[in-house]
């Protein structure tokens, strides 16, 4: 892995996901990252960051959100310090104004400057993408909120993946496993069922993904079965708002007649002539 990968992961690491699969990382760890040892210093960046959005006519409320928190002393007493929850346009505008005599800062540049565009679209420029579109969107979104609770699982004691991952699924799919999905979906052996979701499917799976992570964290879960028993429970709760909702239930919800991998290539091969 060469140095530019290796800060890449960095950055994906520190990365969260909120209850609506948008993206965002906190200031207070992005300031290790970019090796800023006091955070006076670390602010003032964020705030030379925030004129720069406000100059842009952006709002600045929406990239630079408040999410102050209490930390303990080593005297057990609490204080309240600042921190934000930063979007990658946020993030993108701190490396610009960030000292760039560090290296971390150049790589941060390159790193947020691509991915700023590719990875976030507005809420407008999504409804105007066709299905497919979405599906793609939302299946990139999936797959990192699924990164992101493998680590935060094995952290909680997971060692059984498919058994961690089946249980959300019998949450979300009323007993269902993923092999129960992929037959249902008349799915090639080993063939992935997220390829094969559309974008409404795919937004009730990454919800629960989120939601589960976070609950893990929130609840301090250290052992497997608890991993197991709260990624069902978060399963059950979204399939619940989705029938209170008067939604459509996940496995009654249509498969796509091409999966994603088949689309991408079909993409490909057209790119090619």
């Amino acid at each position: 892995m060469n140095e530019l990968d290796k800060t890449n992961k960095l950055f994906e690491d520190i990365k969260h996901v909120d209850e609506n699969g948008v993206e965002f990382w906190y200031a207070r760890e992005l300031q290790i990252v970019l090796d800023y040892k006091e955070w006076r210093k670390f602010e003032g960046v964020i705030e030379k960051a925030k004129l720069a959005c406000q100059n842009s006519d952006i709002n600045v409320f929406e990239h630079f959100v408040d999410a102050d928190k209490l930390s303990k002393r080593a005297n057990n007493a609490e204080v309240r310090i600042n921190d934000y929850k930063l979007s990658r346009y946020a993030c993108y505008l701190i490396a610009q104004n960030g000292d760039s005599r560090k290296k971390v800062i150049a790589l941060a540049q390159t790193y947020f400057a691509v991915q700023t565009r590719k990875q976030e679209i507005n809420e407008k420029e999504y409804t105007m993408l066709t299905e497919d579109e979405k599906r793609f969107y939302q299946r990139d979104l999936t797959r990192k909120g699924n990164y992101s609770l493998n680590q935060t699982a094995k952290k909680a004691g997971v060692k059984n993946f498919d058994k961690f991952h089946n249980s959300g699924y019998k949450g979300l799919y009323n007993g269902e496993t993923a092999d129960d999905i992929a037959k249902r979906k008349g799915l090639r052996y080993r063939e992935d069922i997220l390829d094969n979701m559309g974008s409404d499917e795919l937004i009730a799976n990454l919800f629960r993904i989120s939601q589960t992570e976070q609950k893990l964290k929130r609840d301090n879960v250290d052992t497997e079965k608890k991993a197991c028993n709260t990624h069902n429970k978060i399963g059950k709760i979204v399939r619940k708002a989705i029938k209170e909702a008067g939604g459509t239930m996940p496995e009654e919800l249509p498969t796509p007649q091409k999966s994603l991998k088949q689309l991408e290539k079909e993409n490909n091969k057209s790119i090619k002539k």
